[in-house]
C-alpha cells in the first residue's frame, strides 16, 4: 500500500498523538535505476506537501524506516530499498465498508449516542483491522456522519479507548454535537472513571500521578512517563484503592487529561501494572510466589481476563444541545467480574491460613 498525499499537520504530532496506535502512511519502494542520495532529500521529492525539518524529525522519531530498520536522515537510499512512514494519525480514508456489527448502545438521542464497547473490538480501521471495528459499525447504524478533520472519515468520534480495554464510549451525531464535545475532550472537563486492577497495593490508597507521557524512545508502540516535562505531554490521573487482595488491587481513576495509554503508563510508573498487561509487563506475576498453587491460581486468573483489566467505568459532560451535565456508568464485563471474585476467594484462603483455620 502506498499513500502518495502527504500532509503536513500529520506530522506536527509524531509520537505524541491521543491515538491508540501506530498507522502505516506512505510505502515507498525505490526504483531500480535510483541514484544514491540522502534519504530526507530522497523523501522530500516523494512527499512535496511536508518540510525537510518535519521528515528529519520524523526520521529521528523512528516513524521512518528502510526496510524495517531505523536509520538516519543522512542514509544513502539505494535501489530497490522499501522506505515505509509510520504516524500516529490514521491515514485519511476514502471508503469505510459499513458492516452489520452489534453495538451496545447505552444511550442515544438526536444528537449523541453512548456505547459500551466490548474488550477485543478495535474503535478505527487501521493496518491489520480494516474491518470488525467500531467505525465499520457506525457507518452501517447510521447515516450522513459528521467527519472529522477536514474530512478525513472519522464517524463521531471525540475520542478512543484501546482495544482490549472495555467501557464507554461517546459518539457525536451532528457537527455540532461533535465540535461541543471535542471542545469539552480539549479543555479536559469530561469526567472520566476507569476501573483496573493492579499489580501491589499503592502505599498511599488515594493518590495523584504527574507526569508527561510521550511515546518510549526505545519502542514505539509503548508509551513512557516523562517526569521532569522534558517531552510528551502534561497528563494527570487521580486514583484510589477500591479493594485490596494483598498481592492485587482494584483501584478507581479519575483521568484529569486524556493522553494514550495515561492509566496502563501512569500505573506502570507508580510501580503497580495493570494485571495481565503484556504491553507494559503485567501479563507476568509480579507479586508473591513463582511456583506451585499460587503460580496456578495466577495462570487460571489470567485466562479468565485475556487482557489488560481497564474498564471505562462511567463518562460525564455538558449535553451539547440541552447544557445539563449527564452522566453514564457502565457495569464490569464478566472477564473483570471473575477475574475478581477469583481474587476475593484467594483473600479468604490467605485470611483463614492467618488465622490458623
Amino acid at each position: 500500500m502506498q499513500f502518495t498525499d502527504a500532509r503536513e499537520e500529520d506530522f506536527e504530532e509524531i509520537g505524541s498523538l491521543d491515538s491508540d496506535e501506530l498507522y502505516e502512511h506512505h510505502r515507498i519502494q525505490v526504483d531500480k535505476g535510483q541514484a544514491l542520495l540522502r534519504l530526507d532529500k530522497f523523501l522530500m521529492d516523494r512527499l512535496p506537501n511536508v518540510t525537510r525539518n518535519k521528515l528529519q524529525d520524523a526520521i529521528k522519531a523512528e516513524s521512518v524506516r528502510i526496510n524495517g530498520n531505523v536509520t538516519k536522515a543522512s542514509y544513502k537510499v539505494k535501489p530497490l530499498d522499501v522506505i515505509t512512514v509510520t504516524l500516529a494519525t490514521p491515514p485519511r480514508d476514502t471508503d469505510v465498508v459499513p458492516e452489520d456489527i452489534p453495538l451496545n448502545i447505552v444511550y442515544e438521542d438526536e444528537d449523541l449516542l453512548m456505547i459500551n464497547k466490548p474488550a477485543g473490538m478495535v474503535v478505527h480501521p487501521a493496518y491489520n483491522n480494516w474491518s470488525g471495528t467500531l467505525v465499520n459499525g457506525l457507518v452501517y447504524y447510521l447515516q450522513n456522519l459528521p467527519t472529522h478533520r477536514n474530512g478525513e472519515i472519522r464517524p463521531g468520534l471525540v475520542h478512543r479507548i484501546d482495544k482490549d480495554t472495555s467501557g464507554l464510549l461517546v459518539i457525536a451525531k451532528t457537527e455540532i454535537a461533535m465540535a461541543h464535545l471535542a471542545r469539552q475532550f480539549f479543555d479536559h472537563s469530561i469526567e472520566r472513571t476507569y476501573y483496573a486492577l493492579v499489580w501491589g497495593v499503592p502505599a498511599q490508597p488515594k493518590g495523584t500521578i504527574v507526569g508527561n507521557i510521550g511515546r518510549s524512545l526505545k519502542d514505539r508502540k509503548v508509551m513512557a512517563v516523562y517526569p521532569e516535562g522534558d517531552f510528551g505531554k502534561h497528563a494527570v490521573t487521580h486514583y484510589e484503592v477500591l479493594e485490596s487482595f494483598s498481592y492485587c488491587s482494584l483501584i478507581k481513576c479519575n483521568l484529569e487529561t486524556g493522553r494514550t495509554h495515561q492509566i496502563r503508563a501512569h500505573m506502570k510508573y507508580l510501580g503497580h501494572p495493570l494485571f495481565n498487561d503484556a504491553t507494559y509487563g503485567g501479563d507476568k506475576i509480579l507479586k508473591g510466589q513463582q511456583t506451585g498453587p499460587y503460580k496456578a491460581f495466577v495462570q487460571n486468573t489470567f485466562a479468565l481476563l485475556p487482557r489488560q483489566a481497564l474498564h471505562a467505568k462511567s463518562l460525564g459532560f455538558i449535553h451539547p444541545t440541552t447544557q445539563q451535565f449527564i452522566q453514564f456508568e457502565s457495569d464490569l464485563p464478566a472477564d473483570f467480574v471473575a477475574a475478581l471474585e477469583k481474587w476475593r476467594q484467594y483473600r479468604q484462603v490467605l485470611q483463614s491460613r492467618s488465622q490458623g483455620l
